[in-house]
């Protein structure tokens, strides 16, 4: 329910509504002789409060104050009634009318209300015919001398009334005096406000459907709704007069209004359209980053070029440039702060100088630029790798090489040991194939022994290479491999290690060449 709005005192203090005054019987218009008990309606009155009434006879106002809230009133006048602290209340007039005949109405009717006129005859005498007039038009005759009821009363039916009647007894003529009957506003239009006025894009907005109800139907319940454009409704009918977007943007700009609504009688009022213009938030703060980051790529993998703005709303414009060549690499339109254009394979020619802009339509904003450098030559990394090994193969085979030269030089010089060497070789699994990667289909196997020399505390270890077809290879087991062609390409004796600090010898089951260091052949 909308809030009232309540008058300050001077002391800054919140006052008292404005009391109501209602009449008993309701009409304004009485005859002589007769009495109207007047009830001052005050929210929340004290028992023991004064009711101070305005008094208003023949031009003279005068004062009465009565312990209750009512009063009996025999003489025409204007009357208001207030407290202490409220101000006084509208003006009630009653006549006290001394006419034969009467047209008597209620002192307020709200539009909805059913208006009630009664013609009455002084003494209570029976009318047979009467009719009533609005404007000078007769809208009503009744042979039964009845009321005249008009339901769900309208601002129209304001206007002069008047009613003549036909006495039972003589058929003399009477007519009333004109009255003015008012129909009041239950609530007026309603006015749409919006918080803020000039919103932004993004933000959230308030929307308040601004109405008050009269004090003497303050609680008459009020329904509220909202539209855009063309129709568009915005909600569904609620007891609340606010409605809040919690997010608007450009494209919400346009016409709005709400209505306020009874429900039993339904009147409905709408509040003038209100332009609301969503305004956008310029692009600012642009920024160009890549990933991997710093702008450094490496050749075949792919690079991304991120744009992003600090501030801006709406849909953005993204757009990636070359500085050194003046190229447009790509372009992008989406409602958001960030967007991304990928390189999937980067190679030589996408080195160079890169910024990116921004548009919302506020304005054109650029970034900074990135120098972009890419690193490595484009290829398949397994070809590198298959490269790699087969460079390190070759490198073995050299070394190989080598060191057989340098064993048939110390054949020469006429070195001696002993032929009960113990050898080793890697075990070939059935159907397994020796390696294949050389041409002269030469098999390296690890021959690898120690023999004991005659002098003592002295070791001699070899490594030979050995010469096997392709089927030898797949079935030559170890002893037939001592009967085999073999060159020997490492050689080397070893001395014993002095003892250990504990005096201690390690045994041969424990690493044995670790207990001997090379030494020359005599």
């Amino acid at each position: 329910m909308p809030v009232f709005q309540r008058a300050a005192s001077s002391n800054t203090r919140e006052a008292a509504p404005k009391p109501v005054i209602s009449l008993h019987p309701p009409w304004t218009v009485v005859f002589k002789g007769e009495t109207v008990t007047l009830t001052c309606h005050v929210p929340h009155l004290r028992a023991a409060e004064y009711i101070t009434w305005h008094l208003s006879y023949f031009g003279k106002d005068l004062l009465h104050k009565t312990p209750g809230n009512t009063l009996k009133v025999h003489d025409s006048g204007r009357f208001r009634c207030q407290t202490k602290d409220s101000p006084p209340s509208d003006s009630v007039r009653l006549i006290f009318s001394s006419d034969w005949l009467i047209l008597q109405a209620p002192h307020t009717v709200f539009e909805g209300d059913t208006l009630v006129l009664r013609c009455q005859v002084k003494g209570r005498q029976k009318l047979i015919t009467v009719k009533y007039s609005w404007n000078g038009k007769v809208i009503s005759v009744s042979n039964q001398g009845q009321d005249l009821l008009i339901p769900q009363a309208s601002l129209n039916n304001s206007g002069h009334y008047q009613c003549i009647g036909f006495l039972e007894r003589d058929h003399y003529v009477y007519k009333s005096s004109t009255r003015i009957i008012k129909i009041q506003e239950l609530f007026p239009y309603p006015k749409l406000q919006v918080t803020p006025s000039q919103p932004t894009e993004g933000s959230s907005v308030n929307l308040s459907c601004q109405t008050q109800l009269p004090l003497e139907r303050s609680d008459t319940l009020l329904y509220f709704t909202f539209f855009r454009d063309r129709g568009v409704m915005l909600s569904d009918w609620s007891r609340s007069p606010e409605l809040q977007i919690t997010t608007i943007w450009r494209e919400d700009s346009g016409s709005y209004w709400c209505t306020a609504a009874t429900a039993i009688p339904s009147i409905q009022k709408h509040s003038l359209p209100l332009q609301v213009h969503v305004q956008g938030v310029p692009v600012s703060g642009v920024l160009l980053e890549t990933q991997p980051q710093g702008g450094q790529a490496l050749a075949g993998e792919p690079l991304v070029l991120v744009c992003s703005v600090a501030e801006g709303t709406g849909d953005i414009a993204f757009s990636w440039h070359r500085e050194d060549t003046g190229e447009h690499v790509g372009r992008k339109q989406q409602r958001s702060q960030r967007a991304e254009l990928e390189i999937p394979a980067v190679g030589g020619s996408h080195m160079g100088r890169y910024y990116c802009t921004a548009d919302n339509g506020h304005g054109l904003a650029r970034s900074g630029a990135l120098n972009v450098t890419v690193t490595g030559t484009p290829g398949n990394r397994s070809g590198l790798i298959a490269a790699g090994a087969t460079g390190g193969l070759l490198s073995i085979l050299l070394l190989a090489v080598a060191l057989w030269m340098y064993h048939q030089h110390q054949r020469k010089s006429g070195g001696r040991f002993l032929e009960n060497t113990t050898r080793s070789t890697p075990t070939i699994g059935p159907g397994e194939a020796p390696h294949s990667g050389c041409p002269a289909l030469v098999e390296l196997q690890q021959l690898y022994g120690n023999g004991y020399l005659e002098e003592e505390n002295l070791a001699y270890s070899e490594i030979r290479i050995i010469q096997l077809g392709q089927e030898e290879a797949a079935s030559t087991s170890r002893t037939s491999l001592e009967n085999k062609h073999t060159s020997v390409i490492y050689s080397a004796v070893k001395t014993q290690l002095p003892e250990d600090s504990a005096g201690e010898v390690r045994s041969q089951d424990e690493d044995a060449i670790e207990n001997y260091e090379n030494v020359q052949f005599a």
